[in-house]
Order: structure tokens, then C-alpha cells, then sequence
């Protein structure tokens, strides 16, 4: 079984259901797929990448890379859907291959144009995966599929100058679900 056909098989388990599937090709790239999975019991549905992880990441000038590197992919929650959000986590998902950035978690990674038609949302914030990591064989470093939480253009600064945790924390004090695709931004000269 191929690396992506395990953690595949991981996210479907861990999902309980068949997800949906687009594609997307980038030049020079391996294709990304993302998996739309429906929550039965509420109005949540997942987006999970499948590609990134396909390879190692690092150095992408290597010849050959280093087997033990770290591999992701991305999951992000968002209530009732917005399906076009496909195209954006394929280009972050994709961005290990084509400009060698490592995704981790902590890490905001910023598209400089809006995550869907209408978002108020440029960027992702990288948090800790809802699922466990995904185990492979021999020296081969495990599947980590991380959660990227959309975040505005305030919310992106605040991450720059106080972190990732901060920025969490914040939205927690204000409670703000973060899987809203219309939640507004928490501002951070008015919460911290």
C-alpha cells in the first residue's frame, strides 16, 4: 500500500465515511487531491489534502530526499461547506513541492488573496491535527495531518508578533468558532 493510500485509509476510519474528491494539477507538481468529508451528525464538513504527503518534505533541490522527513497533510473544518476552498488548500498543500516550505505546526502560511470567493480570510494558521498520525514503514517520519484554521489579515499580524498559541487563546476568551466561514476577526488591540 502507498503512502497515500494509508493515510487515505486513516482519514476515511477516522472519518467514518467515504469523502468526495477533487483534484488538483499544478505544473511540475504531483497532482492534490482533497477530500471532502460530510459530518452526518452536524453541519461541519472536512477538507483534507491527499498529495503532500506523498513525498518528504525539505530541501526540494535535492536529488534525492531525506526519507525521514517530515510529511503533512491539511484538514480544515468549516460550517456548511465552502467548496471553494479546494483550490487554496491545494496550493498550500502543494507548497512543500514547488517552493520547499515545511509545514508544521505553529506555522502561518499566507496566500496574499482570499481562501474562497467573499472570505474575509488570507491565511492559515497550522494547529495540532484532530486525527493521530498516520504511521509508516521503515524510517519513513509519520503522517501528520494538521488542522489549518483560516485566519484574516489581523488575525495573521497577531500570529507574526505573538504566536500561534496567543492567537488561540484569544479566540477561546472570545468565543469564537473558528470553523464559522463568516466569524469575524478577533482584534487583537481589543482582546489581549
Amino acid at each position: 500500500m502507498t503512502v497515500l493510500d494509508t493515510v487515505r485509509a486513516r482519514l476515511v476510519g477516522a472519518y467514518g465515511t467515504e469523502p468526495q474528491e477533487a483534484s488538483v494539477t499544478f505544473l511540475g507538481a504531483a497532482p492534490i487531491r482533497v477530500l471532502r468529508f460530510v459530518d452526518p451528525g452536524s453541519d461541519l464538513v472536512r477538507y483534507v489534502t491527499l498529495g503532500c504527503s506523498a513525498e518528504p518534505m525539505g530541501d526540494p533541490s535535492a536529488l534525492v530526499p531525506d526519507p525521514a522527513g517530515p510529511r503533512a497533510e491539511l484538514a480544515m473544518s468549516l460550517r456548511g461547506g465552502v467548496d471553494g476552498v479546494v483550490r487554496a488548500l491545494a496550493v498550500l498543500a502543494a507548497a512543500p513541492a514547488v517552493e520547499g516550505l515545511v509545514l508544521a505546526e505553529g506555522a502561518l502560511v499566507d496566500l496574499g488573496e482570499p481562501l474562497w470567493p467573499w472570505a474575509a480570510f488570507t491565511a492559515v494558521v497550522l494547529r495540532e491535527p484532530e486525527v493521530p498520525d498516520v504511521e509508516l514503514d521503515g524510517d519513513a517520519a509519520p503522517v501528520r495531518v494538521l488542522r489549518a484554521v483560516p485566519v484574516t489579515h489581523t488575525e495573521a499580524a497577531w500570529v507574526r508578533l505573538k504566536g500561534a498559541d496567543e492567537l488561540e487563546a484569544a479566540w477561546r476568551e472570545a468565543g469564537v468558532d473558528v470553523t464559522d466561514p463568516a466569524r469575524p476577526a478577533v482584534n487583537p488591540g481589543r482582546t489581549g
